[in-house]
């Protein structure tokens, strides 16, 4: 975006991702002014189930990415403890 002269927050570019995938990814793109938001799919399980199950395996990283959130939910633990 940078090279194309776009702006991070035209109105015309948008990140979206699943709730709960890569949070930290996309709080840090919000926070440096980008366009971002969270989905959440919905309706009866035995839709839901099998879409979340294309995108787990669609998700090369999917392996690694459960320690990695686990920390960082660890970590902003910690930081709201503190901040107490």
């Amino acid at each position: 975006m940078i090279e194309k002269g776009i702006s991070a927050n035209d109105p015309h570019v948008h990140f979206s991702q699943l709730y709960g995938m890569s949070d930290p990814i996309s709080f840090n793109m919000a926070k440096e002014g980008y366009n971002v938001s969270k989905y959440l799919p919905f309706g009866p399980i035995k839709d839901v189930i099998p879409y979340l199950m294309r995108r787990a395996e669609e998700n090369s990283s999917v392996n690694g990415q459960t320690s990695r959130e686990l920390l960082f939910i660890r970590q902003e633990l910690a930081r709201r403890k503190a901040k107490k």
